[in-house]
């Protein structure tokens, strides 16, 4: 048995379990104590990793945080690609290359000159040098997650920019190092291309098909996670194996899984806890245990050298920044946002140092070579750069994270106050009934794709208990049920209530819960292999619908919605007259950017402009056909591919939308449409009996939805707030 006296406290520590007990102290009270004197968290690591290393205290030797280290570099660079938002980074496709042309040629020129003329080093010494200008780590990356902002356009900018800068910088690298071995020929160049191409192909096209099959057929919370972080770990393999670095296979990784872990998912949420609370960390006190302090203390030319190293990259990531931010018109904040996330010299950096310090050339190798005058004999990269990068990453990091931590808090107080003027005006609510085992995560998951993202506390989930059914069996059977939709929903931060409600019947339960707690959406599901029977009709029909006045989604998931790939969305002429249009239109856009699915909208040429209109102010991946013949509607079933969601937007009978083929929708759906995923939505319609919306009492009020309004949010406030004077 141990006992205190028993365990070796001499340093550096070697028992495993006080050094992670050390580590974890260091994680939770660094970032408090210097957060007080206003210094990032992310700083506070790093500095703690330089008091615990083998330069400070030595209480730990870095080999113990090298595994987690590099664990949490890819992480960041995964995050990264998966919380991307894939829509703005189609768009800011461009934008992205001029960015990343900004930040590795600038960088380059200024590097190259430093190292030619201020540091007297030989062209591919210079060349060597301004690469590790050129790159950087997105070190900052975590602030932005803190602050929400993530999907802000200078973000998804920068990003983009990052990867072809670190791209570019490490295949200068590359081709030096191989230089010095006289391997530049034209297979090294054949191969190099080839190599990187097969590594493309193979995460962007083959990943995702094996994600999507893995999500398909497994659904449990903690074999979906460790499938995710195998599959960044098999990323960062083989892009080392096609001669780039690991950071880049982890990225693309995250592009490539991107639309199948949706933004609000339970999966996304345990992804970016476990990434902020350890990974992450660790990697941030292995930054700090490489400063070496003393050598700036002993070593005037190392402080010479590191200055003019700051000096040089610190310039060029602000120019390129400026210049982008010149080019792209983007506010000072947006600026901020770019040059903190690209300021920060780390992993990238120090890799390219190790390397050049660690190949040394005579000057008879040199001249073997036939490159007399274009390398120094010597080390590639002296002592005194290596000292000097380890100084600038320190004060590039810091630097990188305050002004990344600036822009982020103006920009997220600017949403805040946008956002909290909406939600004084609107309250969504969604009500999700269940009442199987089978289907409650996945409803749950729906609901969490359909909701707004500042929702957070506005989704309840209901079980009614028939009164003639034994108290013991049905109590327990619908609590049961409750807990998973309840652990569904906190695993992605959501405040879910539970509610148990005892009733002569379903439909009376459903439709006093929402008059009782003013419901705006309602969720009923379909059993995977049920269809739509005549008695479930019957009951929505003559009770649900025409007793509660609620935008009504009726989902079956035959498969889980984030391997979805298209969502058709058929919508009937003259839809856009309904009170309620805007409300399910809102639903369907929250669930193509929580999911990063494309759209794909039939209905008539009229009814499409609107959404049209829509689609201009707020762009997604949307496709429009012309369809008005529901008396053809099955000649849809052409169009519906495997991995599709069927969408149909129907009406109550005597309403504008209505039309007489909608009737024949759910025997259709049974017969043709058996293995698809599907969504029936009913709108909200004016002279519907409903207490709960005032701006609905009066059948008259059709307005346009798009008239004079910039936000799809205030369309949708501004139809509860107007009424006919």
């Amino acid at each position: 048995m141990k006992t205190l006296l028993s365990i070796s406290f001499t340093l550096p520590l070697q028992n495993p379990v006080l050094i992670f007990a050390v580590i974890l102290a260091i994680i939770l009270f660094a970032p408090i104590l210097l957060n007080r004197i206003k210094i990032p968290h992310l700083i506070g690591l790093i500095i703690a990793g330089v008091m615990i290393g083998p330069n400070g205290f030595y209480l730990i030797e870095k080999s113990n945080v090298e595994l987690f280290g590099k664990v949490g570099l890819l992480y960041i660079m995964f995050l990264a690609g998966l919380e991307i938002d894939m829509i703005e980074f189609k768009k800011n496709s461009m934008k992205s290359a001029v960015f990343g042309f900004y930040t590795f040629v600038i960088p380059m020129g200024l590097g190259f000159l430093g190292g030619y003329y201020l540091l007297q080093f030989s062209i591919l010494n210079s060349i060597l040098l301004a690469s590790i200008f050129a790159s950087h780590t997105l070190i900052a990356y975590p602030i932005l997650g803190k602050f929400g902002i993530t999907k802000n356009r200078a973000v998804n900018i920068a990003v983009g920019g990052t990867v072809i800068t670190d791209t570019l910088a490490l295949l200068v690298l590359a081709v030096i190092v191989k230089m010095t071995t006289g391997e530049i020929n034209n297979m090294f160049w054949v191969l190099l291309g080839s190599s990187i191409l097969i590594f493309g192909c193979i995460v962007i096209f083959i990943f995702p098909i094996i994600g999507r099959w893995f999500f398909k057929h497994n659904s449990d919370n903690i074999s979906q996670y460790i499938f995710v972080l195998a599959m960044v770990f098999l990323g960062a393999v083989i892009a080392e194996a096609a001669g780039i670095e690991a950071i880049i296979g982890a990225f693309l990784v995250g592009l490539s899984l991107n639309r199948l872990i949706p933004h609000t998912s339970p999966l996304m949420n345990r992804i970016e806890f476990v990434g902020n609370a350890l990974f992450i960390p660790f990697f941030l006190i292995g930054v700090g245990m490489i400063v070496n302090y003393k050598a700036f203390i002993k070593d005037w030319e190392t402080l010479k050298v590191a200055g003019i190293m700051i000096v040089i990259a610190t310039t060029a990531k602000f120019l390129a920044a400026w210049f982008t931010q010149k080019t792209f018109r983007f506010t000072r904040d947006e600026r901020r946002l770019i040059f903190g996330l690209s300021n920060a010299q780390a992993a990238a950096t120090l890799a390219a140092v190790l390397i050049g310090y660690n190949i040394e050339l005579t000057q008879e190798t040199i001249n073997s070579l036939g490159l007399e005058g274009f390398f120094d004999p010597g080390k590639l990269l002296n002592e005194n750069i290596l000292n000097g990068a380890i100084l600038m990453i320190l004060f590039t990091c810091t630097m990188a994270s305050m002004v990344a931590q600036k822009g982020a808090q103006n920009i997220a107080l600017l949403n805040t106050s946008e956002e909290e003027s909406e939600k004084d005006e609107l309250q969504e609510k969604i009500l999700v009934p269940v009442n199987s085992l089978e289907t409650a995560e996945e409803m749950m998951n729906l609901a969490l794709a359909v909701k707004s993202k500042t929702n957070k506390q506005g989704v309840f989930a209901l079980t009614v208990v028939d009164t003639n059914e034994p108290d013991s069996i049905a109590d327990k059977s619908a609590k049961k049920i409750l807990s998973i939709t309840t652990n569904t929903a906190s695993a992605a931060d959501v405040i879910l209530k539970e509610l148990l409600r005892y009733d002569l019947n379903v439909v009376n339960g459903i439709t006093n819960v929402v008059k009782e707690h003013k419901i705006t959406d309602l969720i009923l599901g379909l059993e995977k292999n049920k269809g739509l029977s005549n008695n479930f009709i019957g009951n929505l029909t003559e009770g649900i619908l025409t007793k509660s006045n609620t935008t009504t989604l009726i989902y079956k998931p035959f498969q889980p919605i984030s391997t979805i790939k298209r969502h058709l969305i058929i919508v009937p002429d003259r839809a856009e007259k309904e009170i309620g249009f805007p409300f399910w239109l809102l639903k369907i856009w929250n669930i193509a950017r929580n999911t990063g699915t494309k759209l794909v909208f039939y209905s008539s040429e009229q009814t499409l402009k609107y959404i049209k209109e829509v689609n201009k102010k707020h762009p997604l991946e949307c496709e429009f056909i012309v369809f008005d013949d529901w008396d053809d509607f099955l000649i849809l079933s052409r169009d519906v591919r495997q991995d599709d969601n069927l969408v149909l937007v129907l009406s109550r009978k005597e309403r504008p939308s209505f039309n007489a083929n909608m009737t024949k929708i759910p025997n259709y759906l049974n017969k043709y449409f058996k293995n698809t995923n599907f969504i029936l939505i009913y709108p909200m319609q004016a002279g519907v009996d409903d207490d709960s919306h005032d701006a609905l009492k009066n059948p008259s009020v059709l307005v346009d939805p798009l008239e004079k309004l910039d936000d799809l949010g205030k369309i949708i406030t501004n139809l509860f707030k107007k009424k006919l004077k």
